[in-house]
């Protein structure tokens, strides 16, 4: 049933407010996976550039991330940690964040991590470019973006935040022009089981012998 405003009344305590044609346009058809590839293509192409620039040495700014024991990583972590938050020239806002690089970084854990947003950062590139789990990339993307902004480090990172977070919104037809349209289906989500992991109802057996019994006896013929 459906009310005057457009809400379609489900029960007497609830209502399911319908989405606008725009929110459907863009997050259930798949005729909005053209423009979806366009922001995929962008936002992965930003993630595999600095993931790449961080693995290789000629990269002064980024560069040995990997090869000097995430010495670069820890010089990064120095300078957003120079000031406590809340005084003068502080980049880190937040007392828990400064809590927890300072934590890594003298721990000596800027060694392992360097690995991990290095490689990271281009999972999630080549995961957005080519289209396979669209949503659950651009999600670890958007983690990033948040972590680097708490960090103190702007740059791109506001504008790839938003996209990814759309990307995230879009999950279901994002990734159609990609990997996305045969990946999803095979494994499903978490609430509906995809093709590989769908249980499949055979009859059981018949305990009953289907070989034909004598006229008196019901004794199986051989």
């Amino acid at each position: 049933m459906k009310s005057q405003d457009g809400v379609k009344e489900s029960g007497k305590f609830r209502a399911i407010v319908s989405d606008p044609p725009l929110a459907k346009f863009l997050f259930s058809d798949t005729r909005s996976a053209p423009l979806w590839l366009v922001v995929r293509i962008w936002v992965g192409l930003q993630w595999v550039s600095s993931g790449w620039g961080k693995a290789m040495l000629w990269n002064f700014d980024n560069g040995g991330y990997i090869h000097n024991g995430g010495k670069n990583l820890k010089s990064f972590w120095d300078r957003s940690l120079t000031a406590p938050p809340g005084t003068t020239g502080a980049t880190i806002t937040y007392d828990w964040y400064y809590n927890f690089l300072l934590f890594l970084r003298d721990g000596g854990h800027y060694e392992w991590f360097a690995w991990v947003i290095t490689f990271g950062e281009m999972a999630v590139g080549l995961g957005l470019i080519f289209g396979c789990l669209t949503g659950i990339a651009a999600f670890f993307g958007t983690l990033m973006n948040f972590s680097f902004e708490l960090a103190g480090t702007t740059s791109t990172n506001p504008v790839m935040f938003g996209a990814a977070v759309f990307l995230v919104m879009g999950w279901k037809t994002a990734g159609w022009w990609g990997l996305d349209r045969y990946v999803l289906p095979a494994l499903g989500t978490p609430w509906q089981a995809g093709k590989l992991f769908r249980r499949t109802h055979k009859t059981p057996p018949s305990s009953i012998s289907q070989r034909p019994v004598s006229p008196g006896g019901g004794i199986p013929l051989s």
